[in-house]
Parts: structure tokens; sequence; C-alpha cells
């Protein structure tokens, strides 16, 4: 399983984001970018600026209908060409829209464009709730967390449930709680697994439980203005994070984990029997699998030697250790989970 910050770390990261958070409804049309294409500018009663991240632009394209590709060509190549077909765009629209902002410093950069309907359910929130139902019990244990620009994670172990896969191969349950502050997904709670043989995390992402950041629609006026939270959606809140703690406490269910172990024991019983490098290479294929990535679990898999659909999945878990984005990584730890408990038919087209 891939490091990430220590615990502390990463709540001193959410706390300092917290402070920092600048959240506003504007209508459309009170919206621009500017001439170098640089700065995200909202004019109402007050003027406020922005940088941008890629991130943004990509969500502005998207709203606006903007093929990702030509907006990009724009942006390196002709950004007058790029703002006035945005501010012309915006200008047109009747919706409003929440910008997400970060201000360190006096410096405020727009991370997220987003529907009028986000509700918001930040970091920290889901943090506070969740981390106070592990903390100090024994055998549990936050295994690896992170907070990158795009979501919070926090894999939690707990080291007292666990099963021999095959004997001396010993599976520890766990569970994986992620969110995503800038509309690139929901708050979910995810079962894990952690291999102690060689540290591989598997989270199986088609138990998740989630939560949309979809509420009521919040309108702008012409004069732009910060976004704060009533005392109903702050109800509504309290109420979300007290599921979200069931929601954590039942992923960690000894009887499914126990159905979790038994796939996981088919998946031994699925030899390889196509050549090895094509199997990769077509599993690749089939769950976007960058080549550098393929290279690297080929490489695991004859190293460990289990020439199985069960070495193959962990070879792709232990890949997600060696590359460079956190985020990346995380998603490996649900491929790695998709591809031991992939549909029969699919795993003979792929090991023919």
């Amino acid at each position: 399983m891939k490091q990430g910050r220590t615990l502390s770390a990463v709540l001193g990261e959410l706390s300092t984001q917290k402070n920092a958070k600048r959240d506003f409804i504007s209508p459309a049309r009170a919206a621009s970018i500017s001439p170098d294409a640089r700065h995200f500018i909202l004019k109402g009663s007050e003027t406020h600026e922005f940088g941008m991240t890629d991130l943004f632009h990509r969500q502005v394209g998207t709203a606006l209908g903007i093929p990702a590709k030509y907006y990009e060509a724009m942006r390196t190549q002709k950004p007058d060409l790029l703002a006035e077909n945005v501010n012309a765009w915006l200008g047109d629209l009747e919706q409003s829209y929440m910008v997400r902002a970060l201000e360190y410093d006096g410096v405020s950069t727009a991370r997220a464009f987003l529907s009028d309907r986000y509700h918001r359910i930040d970091n920290l929130e889901v943090a506070t709730a969740v981390l106070p139902m592990f903390a100090g019990r024994e055998g549990m244990e936050v295994t690896s967390c992170e907070v990158t620009e795009s979501r919070l994670y926090l894999k939690i172990v707990n080291h007292r449930l666990e099963q021999e896969v095959v004997p001396g191969d010993i599976v520890q349950s766990g569970v994986v709680i992620s969110n995503s502050e800038v509309g690139l997904g929901a708050v979910a709670v995810q079962p894990l697994l952690y291999r102690l043989v060689c540290s591989n995390g598997m989270i199986i992402n088609e138990m998740s439980e989630r939560r949309t950041h979809i509420g009521r629609a919040n309108k702008g006026s012409d004069a732009s203005f910060i976004f704060y939270t009533d005392e109903t959606v702050e109800a509504e809140d309290r109420a979300f994070m007290l599921k979200l703690r069931d929601t954590a406490k039942a992923a960690l269910d000894s009887a499914r984990f126990a159905q979790s172990i038994d796939r996981l024991r088919a998946s031994t019983e699925a030899p390889i029997t196509g050549r090895v490098q094509e199997v990769v290479e077509l599993t690749g294929k089939n769950y976007d699998l960058s080549i550098g990535e393929q290279d690297s679990i080929l490489n695991y898999l004859i190293r460990g030697g289990d020439l199985s659909l069960y070495g193959l999945s962990n070879a792709i878990t232990r890949t997600s250790q060696d590359v460079e984005s956190y985020d990346r990584a995380t998603a490996l730890e649900g491929i790695g989970w998709q591809v031991a408990t992939m549909p029969e038919k699919q795993w003979k087209e792929i090991n023919a």
C-alpha cells in the first residue's frame, strides 16, 4: 500500500485548508476569465480575482461544452481566443455556479467550478466524524492516508480480523474513507483488504457506500457572494456524518470480510494458461493500465511466481506502491480487486 503523509500531517493540512477556503455562488454572467486566460474574475458589488488550477480549467470547459483538446490548445497557444470563447458562453448562460477557492497570504486560487446544486461535504468534517471510531481501539491502525488536490483518503486496517487466502498468505480487514471537495467523487466508504506478505492494499470498490454532493440549488445574485452553509444544511450534514460512521463500521463486518476472502481463494484456482505477457497486455487494455504500469505488473507477476488470476491481481496492487500519484495508486488498488473477481467469460478471453 502506497504511503502518504502521517495522519498528524494530513490533519494539519486539512485544518490549514479549512481556514483558507472561500466558496462563492455566482451567476454565470458575472464571471469571466482574463485575456491571458490566467485569472478567473467574479464581478458584483465586489470584484474577486483568482488564479486557476488545471482542474478548474477542465471543469469550465466541460460546463461550457468546449472539447477538452480544443480548450487546451487555445489555453496554450491562443489564450485571448480562449478568453473570448469562455466569456461569450458565460454571458449567455442563465444558471449560477459554485466557485471553490483557497486563499493563502492574500492570493486566491480557484480550484473547482461546480453546479449551484453542489452540496459541500468537506474533508475535515469527514475525518473528524470517522477517526474517533478507530482512535485508541486495539488492533485498529490508520495504515495510510493522504490529502491530494483531488481527494482525501483514510485507509484503516483492523489487525484483529484476518484470514488466510492460501496457507501463509494472511489478509486483514480494513476500510477506506474517501472524499472529494472539488467535484471528482462522492463521499465513499469501501472495504479494504490488507495483505501482510507484501503490504498490498486491495479496495473492494463494488461494495462501496456513497453520498453524492448534490443538494438544493443555490442561486447567486448579480453581486457575487461568499456562500455559507445555513442551519438546515448543517443539520442534514450532522445526520449524514452519523450515517457515515455507521457505514464505516459496517464495512469491517466479519461476514462480509469472509465472503471477500472466499472470492480471492477462487482466484487462486484460475491459472494463467496463455502467454503471460499477452495476458498482462490484454488486462491493461481492459482496465486502462498504462504501458509503464503493464511493464511493472509483468515484472512483479514473474518475480512473484504465482501465475494465477490471484497472482496477477497482486502484481497490480504491488505496482500501486511505485506510482508517483497517490490518487492513481488508490485507483490501482481498486483495479486489483476488479481483476481478481472479473467474470469467468472475461478471464477466458484474456487468458486464451
